[in-house]
């Protein structure tokens, strides 16, 4: 049902999980621990399923709080529930107790982030957009707002659509390129003429040790290979199928 950091696992006062797609109710595509409420899935099953991490997290099941994502380098602060509808912003962070940071994710990178010493948690949802446009490190410094010390912080990457999996066009390679020069060698070449293999993981990793972050982990794991445990929106896409479902990744201090 969910995957687990043993460096994070190791900190004090925090529980976290980078769920997969087992244990839960959902069935069809969605099968079965579809937590995306941003899905088509019957809303019911989505929160029943949510209320099994929460559970599992040791926190009430409207204390596992979510944002309406779009791949952007925002952050909220978050104190508890949200009290209206969720923000759009692809990170978190907290000092507060019993409250889950839950992103969602189904290729892009859930990342979760602690400073067990100054009590400071952090989860940001990172695809392209977000890495390049910052997202790691505007959670660091907001982490640090809280009181963490970014050389003390643990970030550990979830499930992630690897380079294997993750072939890009020539617009998108040139984008990078125009940014930094450097960046050509997060790219490999695939069978298209023009296109390439993207490794989306590892330049998560070099923004995580640009933001100055203590110590960086990734879990290598491929949302798109391994479709027993994971949902995969571009596996979704090849297949031409309506939908899919999100996996949640969540920290929380407890």
């Amino acid at each position: 049902m969910f995957i687990t950091s043993p460096d994070l696992a190791s900190e004090p006062g925090i529980r976290h999980a980078f769920f997969t797609r087992q244990g839960g109710v959902s069935t069809g595509i969605y099968a079965s621990l579809n937590g995306g409420l941003g899905s088509a899935d019957d809303p019911e099953a989505i929160a029943e399923n949510r209320r099994r991490m929460a559970a599992h997290l040791s926190v009430e099941p409207t204390h596992l709080v979510s944002l309406y994502q779009v791949h952007s380098a925002d952050v909220e602060v978050v104190t508890g529930p949200w009290p209206a509808e969720r923000p759009k912003a692809d990170a978190m962070v907290t000092a507060a107790l019993g409250v889950a940071l839950g992103v969602s994710s189904a290729d892009c990178g859930p990342i979760l982030f602690a400073d067990s010493e100054a009590r400071v948690v952090g989860a940001a949802h990172s695809g392209w957009k977000g890495a390049f446009g910052g997202v790691v490190a505007a959670t660091v410094t907001a982490m640090e707002k809280l009181g963490a010390r970014r050389e003390r912080i643990i970030a550990v990457l979830g499930p992630t659509i690897s380079a294997a999996a993750y072939e890009v066009g020539p617009e998108f390679i040139e984008r990078f390129k125009a940014e930094n020069a450097t960046y050509a060698r997060f790219f490999t070449a695939s069978e298209r003429a023009a296109h390439a293999m993207f490794d989306l993981p590892a330049f998560i990793g070099l923004r995580a040790q640009e933001a100055g972050i203590g110590r960086f982990l990734d879990l290598s794991l491929c949302t798109y290979g391994d479709e027993e445990r994971f949902f995969s929106y571009r596996r979704t896409t090849h297949r031409g199928e309506e939908d899919y479902g999100r996996l949640i990744s969540a920290i929380a201090l407890v």
